[in-house]
């Protein structure tokens, strides 16, 4: 035949005639698995009608002008007489009912399922029946969600097509998915099932409640199971197929027992073994035996992660466990590699600082001071002894640095400690990495890192200053100045110059700069993320664009990274920097070239303007006492934020040649064959990574990052112990609530007034950058000056972390954006994609779809 093949006849390699569906399934059949016989019309047949009643150039015109509802009314011309033909001579080899199903050439592929996107027509009787089913599922390839579905991915409508899978029917009694990994956890080792009474397709269209189980893979133990009242079911009925109620006695019975459900999932297991991957498996069950009727990847599944922590003791009950400072850079579970390099360096660092400052750097011990991690996050401990000195020293040490006032500050940081950062990176980079054996490698990662936080805790000791400059400001204004309609403290504070502000306006000049040039900003905004980079990294311009041009930006975006490419999202040197991976910056770039965003420079200008305008007509009204107060004051906090947002900025530094040192261990165990990946290393500890001779560790890395990311799932408290004394003395200076919220308002810090309602966007790091679109609400754990540039396309910011003189604070205040921060919970317990109102005034969120339980 032509047009039609039999599924005995087809397997993977058949996609371009057979579609997804129907090769998966002739895959299934020659495995010998339990398959309704059938057969497939293959996609020249679909190519045949398309040509014969001449609809093609209008079918792609309307899916590419967006109008592709009016598609399937151009599928009414009858099948082709020799096509029917053959379908009706397939047809009488099977039973009296059929399912026809759809099965699209860019359908079940292993990145893309493109599930439930095109029709099923169940229960099929007749010649003149099983034309029209055929000819709807042609049309079905068309639907709107359809070509949506392929425009996300980026697939080109003239190019798809469409097969129809025809197989006799199996009058299930019961019926449901089958997943053979846990597509909630991402569990390998579990299988879970769906069923319910009936036909399948109400099981996959979520028309009906099913029972769910989870099998364990290796044993077919069913680990748990949950039994749904089902209340309707789907049925036959000689003419298609209606919902009917279930008979009472069948509403509360399970409907696999725990044989069948094993024998289900060893089903599963040998269909994962014969594609090589999990699978999302369509059964039902008839005369008590069970047929497979579709399999496709899953696409969606998540990394395997282990159950969330929820004992939160400590080693040390009489030590104080902290969540601040330096820490609040690190809002996710450390690596194990970082977690072990950083230890020691944090208390190496503050011994420094105390000795600069007081000189004496046996202020702190190393039993006194440590950060160790309590289920994977980082915590300053304090042993009461250490606590009490540090007191006790403090206090000289903070009155030092205000003898010293701004500008001796700004000359420490200057002249002195950023100096010598940027001396022991220059000195690290000299080093050529592929001439260092293993060991230096590790030491001069560890020196590096050393320099880092040794140069961190110096810009630390600037951030008193600039609280407390803020802090004195902020309540001279509120208490002895402020009136009904003067404009709030922070306005005083705004249009300045800052490292921050400085990146985003080197972007948004690559992005002016780009404008010029319509092919480039065609093939940036329109290409895939990642496709762009590799053209970057390839240095070949993209289809359309000259090779001078895109040479010309391609420096012009390097250089920016040169100067900003160093900033970090988190300070884990697991997580890639924008000089590592430019990915997250074109996301804004794109924003800019669509017109979005407002001139940075002229937004500084105008904060600028507003702010003097503000300052001399305040001044003027005031009493010649509380004007010198008040432009004392004011002198003071406008000298120390822009001074310590300058000093953040550059803590990365050392990041980029840390990471090239560290990949090029994990290259180096790659092809010794202990890891898979290079970015491995980051989950090993030293002495595994110096192990002599080595020893593969693939499945100790796999461990580790799935604990990883189930301590990831959880929120830590900012104070431990628990319960303890030092939780509730502590408490309120703390930069994020230490309790748990419910309902649907959760409260913060109102950092940056306003009022919005939005989309709720919750990003876990730079990975996720590319999910928020302009006006979105940012949700983040903590942010910092790398994420400044999401800042210009949010339309409010939300944080678990962070207080009014945060980062976050003063870019959103930049912005002119609300900001709630210090929730504590805002990224577990508000749902992505949510509405969610944020108050800066009040310093509420409120989740205005659902209750927020998350």
């Amino acid at each position: 035949m032509r047009y039609i093949t039999q599924l005995a006849h087809l397997g993977r390699g058949d996609l371009a005639v057979a579609g997804g569906k129907g090769a998966n399934l002739g895959e299934l059949t020659r495995a010998g698995l339990p398959v309704p016989p059938g057969f497939v019309l293959t996609t020249a047949a679909y190519r045949a009608y398309v040509a014969a009643s001449g609809i093609g150039d209008e079918i792609v015109a309307a899916a590419s002008d967006g109008s592709a509802d009016d598609v399937r009314a151009l599928f009414t011309a009858p099948v082709p007489d020799e096509i029917a033909a053959e379908l009706r001579a397939a047809r009488t080899g099977l039973g009296p009912a059929v399912a026809v199903r759809s099965s699209a050439t860019a359908e079940d592929l292993d990145d893309a399922s493109f599930a439930g996107q095109q029709d099923t027509f169940l229960d099929v009787r007749g010649d003149d029946a099983l034309l029209t089913a055929v000819r709807e599922c042609w049309a079905s390839l068309w639907t709107s969600r359809a070509v949506a579905y392929r425009a996300r991915r980026g697939i080109d409508p003239a190019e798809v097509a469409l097969a129809v899978v025809v197989q006799e029917m199996v009058d299930a009694d019961a019926a449901g998915v089958m997943f053979t990994a846990n597509p909630t956890t991402g569990a390998r080792d579990e299988i879970v099932l769906a069923a319910a009474w009936g036909l399948g397709e109400a099981v996959v269209s979520g028309a009906v409640t099913t029972d769910d189980l989870v099998v364990e893979k290796g044993t077919g133990r069913v680990r748990s199971r949950s039994t749904a009242d089902k209340a309707v079911r789907t049925v036959a009925t000689g003419r298609g197929t209606e919902d009917r109620p279930v008979p009472a006695e069948q509403r509360a019975r399970p409907v696999l027992d725990d044989a069948e459900a094993t024998a289900l999932a060893a089903l599963g297991t040998r269909i994962e073994e014969w594609f090589g991957a999990p699978q999302d498996v369509e059964w039902a069950r008839a005369d008590a035996a069970f047929a497979i009727v579709q399999s496709r990847p899953i696409t969606a599944l998540p990394e395997p992660a282990a159950p969330a922590p929820t004992d939160w003791s400590v080693p040390d009950r009489s030590s104080f466990y902290v969540r601040a400072s330096i820490v609040e850079q690190l809002p996710d579970p450390l690596t194990p590699l970082f977690a072990e390099l950083v230890d020691g360096s944090v208390t190496r660092s503050l011994q420094a600082v105390f000795g600069e400052l007081l000189g004496r750097s046996d202020v702190v011990g190393e039993s006194d001071v440590a950060l160790p991690t309590v289920n994977g996050y980082a915590y300053y401990r304090y042993s009461r002894r250490g606590m009490a000195r540090l007191t006790v020293a403090s206090l000289p040490a903070f009155r030092a640095l205000l003898r010293r006032g701004r500008e001796s500050l700004r000359a420490r940081w200057q002249e002195r400690a950023h100096p010598q950062y940027v001396e022991a990176v220059e000195r690290a980079s000299a080093r050529p990495v592929d001439g260092l054996t293993d060991a230096e490698l590790l030491d001069g990662a560890a020196e590096l890192l050393d320099a880092g936080t040794t140069y961190y805790t110096a810009v630390q000791t600037i951030i008193p200053l600039a609280v407390s400059s803020e802090s004195v400001f902020t309540r001279f204004y509120e208490r002895f100045v402020c009136r009904p309609g003067d404009p709030p403290a922070a306005t005083f504070l705004l249009g300045f110059d800052s490292a921050p502000i400085r990146a985003e306006r080197s972007l948004y000049d690559l992005a002016t700069w780009t404008r010029a040039r319509p092919a480039l900003v065609g093939a940036l905004s329109t290409a895939p993320t990642q496709s762009t980079v590799a053209a970057i990294d390839a240095d070949e311009p993209p289809a359309g664009v000259d090779a001078a041009t895109w040479q010309e930006w391609c420096d012009r975006f390097q250089q920016h990274l040169a100067v900003h490419g160093h900033t970090v999202y988190n300070l884990d040197i697991a997580v890639a920097v924008p000089a590592d991976d430019p990915a997250p910056l074109l996301g804004t770039l794109r924003f800019y070239l669509d017109g979005g965003g407002a001139d940075p420079v002229r937004r500084q200008q105008q904060a600028a303007q507003r702010r003097e305008e503000a300052t001399t007509a305040v001044a003027a009204r005031l009493d010649p006492a509380r004007r010198a107060v008040f432009r004392r004051l004011l002198r003071w906090a406008q000298s120390a934020a822009p001074l310590r947002e300058d000093a953040l900025a550059d803590v990365g530094l050392a990041w980029p040649q840390l990471r090239r040192m560290l990949r090029e261990l994990g290259v180096r165990l790659v092809a010794a064959g202990v890891v898979e990946r290079p970015d491995d290393v980051f989950w090993l500890h030293r002495a595994e990574i110096l192990a002599d001779p080595p020893v593969p560790r693939s499945d100790v890395v796999a461990q580790r990052r799935a604990v990883w990311r189930g301590q990831r799932q959880v929120t830590p408290p900012q104070v431990l112990p628990l319960g303890s004394w030092w939780e509730k003395a502590f408490a309120r200076w703390l930069p994020a609530s230490s309790g748990e919220q419910t309902g649907a308002v959760l409260r913060g810090i109102g950092a940056s007034v306003g009022q919005v309602t939005a989309t709720a966007r919750v990003l876990g790091g730079p990975a996720d950058f590319g999910r928020l679109r302009p006006g979105d609400v940012l949700v983040a754990s903590i942010t910092t000056p790398a994420w400044t540039s999401l800042f210009a396309m949010a339309s409010a910011v939300v944080t678990d972390v962070g207080g009014p003189l945060s980062h976050s604070s003063i870019v959103a205040r930049e912005y002119g954006i609300p900001a709630v921060l210090g929730t504590n919970v805002a990224t577990r317990r508000i749902p992505d994609g949510a509405r969610v109102r944020v108050d800066g005034d009040a310093g509420t969120v409120t989740v205005l779809d659902g209750d927020g339980s998350g």
